[in-house]
């Protein structure tokens, strides 16, 4: 497998990398304009990245009444790998220096099975990239994983939902499979970065991204920024209690969020309505399948049962109460609300965008957009090649 050979070696050349990522193919005079560099130091700079091999010439530019400007785009054999763990199942995606996705596949998986299992899926994964052509190695892999993450070694800490985790050094492991840089991040701070690169928050510095399926995690994005915290566990909502006398949580305590409205709490609630005889609609198809998700009480309260959806609008409210809270702590300029309960829909968004637009002050909801991400799923795996290519493009 190959390595990346070169990192910018300054400021200026981490700029002009970044630009050409996120804007494409571009002239010297614009990129010049934009760095605010003079012609000749831009010059330089340049001609040091073409030597690395991290860009490339592509041709003259459109003329803008002078000479016509050589234009410049990142050298188009870069490969970057997104990978997104889920607590059931895994998306890996490539990408090339503009982060563009080429080739995407997703797999089942449980990863309560731990870390040697599940890296032996994602490695499979991968090998079926390069052997259908897309790719012959990778530049930089970004990972994410479903739990609290310390993030300058890559490792997982005391995950509730990943069994087996605890402290397995997922960076340095991957690093040594795939022969190049890794970064390994929260999924939810990934999610946030994909929507912030290629989604509803493109234009947005300052928003939280919420992620509900299996578990519930916050991105807080600051200055067009990840904000982690000094240990790597902010935005850990799923464990902020909503019910003193609530369910027992797998974190141990009881009435957190994440035991009440996680994409497993409503399957386990969807499935107690059935067997009850609550719903007839829900308990329909638990006989036609033996089980629910999230998903079938997406479909029964579309259908318009009134057991499905009041337990969506219960759920919102608790959700929206949370989120009440940090919008007044944060101020953000957008909530994204993504993961696998999101099938919930307009209903969710409804309940949860009341709750924090009654609970909060108008002066922090007054222009709040609370919407459903763009992405779906490959907000996750998009994140990661942005965070590898942020690092990588930063000074060695």
């Amino acid at each position: 497998m190959r390595r990346m050979t070169a990192r910018p070696a300054n400021t200026y050349q981490a700029h002009l990398l970044r630009l050409l990522r996120d804007s494409g193919r571009s002239s010297r005079a614009e990129l010049g304009e934009r760095i605010q560099l003079s012609r000749s130091k831009l010059a330089v700079e340049i001609d040091r990245l073409l030597e690395t091999g991290l860009v490339a010439t592509d041709g003259f530019a459109a003329s803008r009444g002078g000479r016509r400007s050589h234009s410049v785009r990142l050298a188009p054999g870069l490969r970057f790998l997104g990978v997104d763990i889920g607590a059931t199942s895994i998306d890996v995606a490539v990408t090339n220096g503009e982060l563009e996705v080429l080739g995407h596949l997703n797999d089942s998986t449980d990863v309560k099975n731990g870390p040697v299992a599940v890296f032996e899926q994602v490695l499979a994964m991968a090998e079926k990239l390069k052997e259908s052509g897309l790719v012959e190695g990778f530049d930089g892999v970004g990972v994410g994983v479903p739990g609290p993450v310390r993030f300058p070694e890559g490792v997982p800490v005391a995950p509730p939902i990943m069994p087996g985790w605890d402290g397995f050094p997922v960076r340095e492991a991957l690093s040594q499979e795939f022969g190049c840089s890794v970064m390994v991040d929260n999924d939810v701070n990934l999610m946030g970065l994909g929507e912030q690169h290629a989604g509803v928050a493109r234009s947005v510095a300052d928003f939280l991204c919420v992620k509900i399926g299996t578990g519930i995690g916050c991105g807080i994005i600051v200055g067009g920024q990840v904000y982690r915290g000094v240990t790597g566990c902010a935005g850990d909502i799923g464990h902020i209690q909503v019910d003193p006398q609530g369910r027992l949580c797998a974190c141990g305590n009881r009435g957190c969020l994440e035991a009440h409205f996680s994409g497993a709490a409503l399957a386990r609630d969807a499935e107690e309505a059935a067997r009850s005889g609550r719903s007839a609609h829900l308990a329909v198809r638990l006989e036609a399948s033996g089980r629910l998700t999230s998903a079938d009480l997406a479909a029964a309260a579309a259908a318009g049962d009134p057991v499905a959806l009041d337990m969506v609008r219960t759920g919102g409210e608790r959700v929206g109460q949370v989120i009440a809270g940090l919008v007044s702590f944060f101020n953000p300029g957008m909530v994204v609300i993504g993961g696998g309960v999101t099938g919930l829909g307009h209903t969710l968004l409804a309940s949860v965008r009341s709750q924090v637009y009654r609970r909060s002050l108008p002066l922090a909801t007054g222009n709040l957009p609370i919407v459903l991400g763009e992405l779906g799923g490959m907000a996750g795996v998009i994140g990661a090649t942005r965070l590898i290519s942020d690092h990588l493009f930063s000074p060695a």
